[in-house]
């Protein structure tokens, strides 16, 4: 999860390093750290907490040099504190090292490097990096880059690792270990930049390239090269990404989150536009490369995801049984590959990433490509390591997304799968030129619907004024928007940290009931669609044990006015799209209890954005 930046060249490291970590906050903020080198010592500076604080003591106790690296923390073992802030020294500070990921094994390695004299100063697993390249160099590896590979060899986990030694003042060394922790390293003229994601250096070249797990970068202010941990040299072609800068500014508002929220017109429109044909009533997905008797050969669709794309993929459940007519398997990343799974032949596993760096899904994705499924990502960046690894990917198009939870994304994950549905469908047979057509009409629709939908955030206002002291909050959904009701307390339990449950409304009465009182607002979903007529009973169920409703309905229904407390009006839609209508209003409405609370609203705690740990 955590942030991690480096640089090599003529300018001065501590400001492009800083900016780097600004832009991979998201990642980690428990605390923050640099190195730097100067006059041939290498200067640590690290503060426990937010980037800020690191910053405020650089005005105080600035760095100056032309070689640096940079993490912002999530912490996993130790406390939050200055000392087990990164970068991670050793015994004689000749070498620091910062890193993203888990040294499984650490304990047996600190023990071993213990008995031979080293003195450790921090309670983490990453500190035993630094000393082991230490103990690999004075046992005769000939310079950082030999040491490294000794090190990688000894580690166990997932890992992304920079490291840069006082006595080797032109050189950067980088790896990547396992699924975790991403690498890209950047092209400059004259300069070199290495990082955990695109836009901590995007603001200083779009040239990358990216480390597969095995693989090391040694980097120089001129040059690159790449080699895997055996020392087999490795070529890479670097590629040109395609975001600016502009995109990740937040453009006047108060929060990340908002503005995502606000941009969900413009990312929907992003993700359809050239995919919709209209006159074959048919989809153009060219990142898929199965031909028509492929696609309808799949017997069953497996969805590997996690957190908020893991309710994206309960409602891609729906979605492509009801379009594609196959059986669809929705697993957590993060539980499937512990149990051994059965993969039946003909699956099409789908893996839905934010990020594409999500570890848990990945190494799901590895367990269901050795047991034979073909591989389809759905992921917001390109050339992730989930992009990487599959055959079949849906690029998003919805731009950087900063605050920790999500939301723009969370409405494109759902109309790509909407899109591959149809895919499916019209390959399969199952889905009719009519049934198409309304779909591809449906989702024309949808950016013009959502901007419709935006464009009334000031209801939120008094409603967020009324619960914002709640303890408890339950949200319920029925069929497709189930899941809508999931995600729609995930937002809220996120940021304003009020307890709350997505709950299937038909189970209230298997227990759901007992927790409903004149203390618990509930949230019910009851769009106008075949299950309208079973949610007004659920509604009203509510109402007779003293609940207050807020009601998310479809424009035109008065009647549920007369039973419900509050009502948020959504644009009739499609049962299958309605979704991305409805979860906008719960977006909203988190973040206005949220900023009413008084929590950081960009950058819960506890979380992160990319979560690349297990």
């Amino acid at each position: 999860m955590c942030g991690i930046v480096g640089y090599v060249g003529p300018r001065d490291a501590t400001e492009i390093i800083v900016e780097g970590l600004h832009k991979l906050e998201y990642r980690g903020y428990d605390s923050a750290g640099i190195a730097v080198q100067e006059n041939g010592t290498i200067h640590l500076r690290r503060a426990a907490g937010k980037l800020s604080n690191l910053q405020r003591l650089l005005i105080k106790e600035p760095l100056e040099g032309q070689r640096g690296i940079g993490h912002t923390r999530w912490a996993t073992h130790g406390g939050v504190n200055e000392i087990n802030a990164h970068p991670h020294r050793d015994s004689s500070g000749d070498i620091v090292v910062i890193q993203n990921g888990i040294v499984e094994n650490y304990l047996g390695l600190k023990e071993m490097l213990k008995k031979a004299g080293h003195v450790f100063r921090s309670e983490t697993d990453t500190e035993v990096i630094p000393h082991l390249i230490e103990y690999h160099l004075a046992s005769g590896a000939p310079n950082l880059e030999e040491a490294m590979r000794l090190t990688l060899g000894e580690i166990k986990g997932s890992h992304a690792i920079v490291a840069m030694r006082a006595q080797e003042p032109e050189t950067l060394v980088a790896a990547r270990l396992g699924n975790a922790g991403g690498v890209v390293i950047g092209y400059g003229e004259g300069e070199m930049f290495v990082a955990s994601d695109q836009p901590a250096i995007i603001e200083h070249t779009r040239k990358m390239a990216f480390l597969e797990p095995g693989e090391m970068a040694i980097l120089h202010k001129d040059s690159v090269s790449y080699e895997k941990i055996d020392g087999t040299p490795v070529e890479k072609t670097p590629v040109t990404v395609a975001w600016d800068t502009n995109s990740a500014a937040k453009d006047g508002y108060k929060h990340y989150m908002l503005k995502e929220i606000m941009e969900q017109s413009r990312s929907l429109a992003d993700t359809l536009i050239g995919r919709l044909n209209l006159e074959t009533n048919n989809v153009n997905l060219e990142g898929i490369p199965y031909s028509r008797d492929e696609l309808r050969a799949f017997k069953k669709v497996l969805i590997l995801a996690c957190g908020t794309a893991y309710h994206a993929a309960l409602a891609g459940k729906y979605i492509f049984e009801q379009v594609a007519r196959i059986p669809v398997e929705v697993e957590y990343g993060s539980e499937y590959r512990y149990r051994d799974p059965v993969v039946e032949p003909g699956t099409l596993a789908i893996a839905i990433s934010q990020s594409g760096e999500t570890v848990d899904t990945l190494e799901a994705v590895a367990e269901a490509r050795e047991k034979g499924a073909r591989i389809t990502v759905i992921t917001n960046v390109i050339g992730s390591q989930a992009d990487r690894i599959a055959e079949g990917r849906i690029h998003e198009q919805a731009g950087p997304e900063i605050a920790v939870a999500s939301t723009k994304v969370y409405t494109g994950m759902i109309v790509d799968q909407v899109m591959l549905a149809i895919a499916l469908g019209r390959a399969r047979g199952t889905l009719t030129d009519e049934r198409a057509s309304e779909l591809l009409d449906g989702l024309t629709k949808l950016p013009t619907q959502v901007g419709d939908l935006l464009a009334k955030e000031d209801v939120y206002d008094d409603i967020a004024s009324r619960i914002y002291n709640a303890k408890d909050m339950l949200y319920l959904g029925r069929g497709v928007n189930f899941p809508t009701a999931l995600e729609g307390a995930l937002k809220l339990k996120e940021i304003s940290y009020i307890h709350a449950e997505g709950c299937a409304a038909g189970e209230m009465k298997h227990g759901i009931n007992a927790l409903i009182d004149e203390n618990v607002p509930v949230v019910c979903i009851v769009p106008r669609d075949q299950l309208y007529s079973k949610m007004l009973s659920n509604l009203e169920q509510v109402k007779a044990r003293n609940g207050m409703v807020i009601a998310i309905a479809t424009e035109g229904d008065e009647d549920i006015r007369r039973k419900a407390d509050e009502v948020i009006y959504i644009p009739a839609a499609d049962y299958l799209l309605s979704p991305v209508l409805a979860i906008i209003p719960l977006q909203l409405l988190a973040y206005k209890v949220a900023v009413r609370r008084g929590t950081d609203v960009d950058q819960p705690r506890n979380l992160a954005k990319s979560v690349t740990v297990e």
